[in-house]
């Protein structure tokens, strides 16, 4: 599906409706499902539904001016904006409650490695991922892009230009830098 997608991605950019709805056809299942995996277990817990946050990313990217190249920038872009939703809503529940009804999200990639279900305060996390990105900007894109796109260590090597090894290497560093700030 990779060269039919990134053949869409660029139809679309080219003005193409057709392909613009058939890609969302193709995606639309799996972004709703990273978002699903972001928002963690607890359903009766939180008011955003995943179909929110991937409806909301998916109108934050038809109303801009995005250039992707393929398949795993445009996993890339969503991932940026499913995170500016999660952080827009949480922000504003902190302020209609005062902080009293934070949402919470699973840190799938943190679980993959270790076995464990570790849940974040979305604002504690977008913090330290600001602080992380300070530090280390690569590490903090590829922790981002893992975690809010879901993404496959290959395309985020293809994304940020580096190698596989590499990004194994940043998201091991930043993983141990994110736990030690979340802790």
């Amino acid at each position: 599906m990779g060269e039919d997608l990134t053949r869409l991605l660029h139809g679309w950019r080219g003005g193409d409706a057709a392909a613009r709805d058939r890609l969302l056809e193709e995606v639309y299942d799996t972004l709703r499902g990273m978002a699903a995996a972001r928002l963690g277990r607890s359903r009766d817990q939180r008011t955003l539904q995943p179909t929110a946050v991937v409806n909301e990313a998916l109108m934050r990217m038809l109303g801009g001016d995005l250039d992707w190249e393929d398949r795993a920038h445009f996993f890339a872009l969503a991932s940026l904006k499913m995170r500016s939703v999660l952080v827009d809503h949480a922000r504003a529940r902190a302020a209609d409650k005062r902080g009293g009804d934070v949402a919470m999200l699973t840190l799938s990639h943190a679980e993959r490695e270790s076995g464990e279900d570790v849940e974040y305060d979305v604002m504690a996390l977008h913090q330290a991922l600001e602080q992380l990105a300070m530090r280390d900007v690569r590490a903090a894109r590829g922790l981002e892009m893992a975690y809010f796109g879901g993404m496959e260590q290959r395309d985020i090597a293809c994304v940020l230009g580096i190698s596989v090894p590499t990004v194994e290497r940043d998201l091991r560093f930043a993983r141990a830098w994110l736990n030690q700030r979340l802790s």
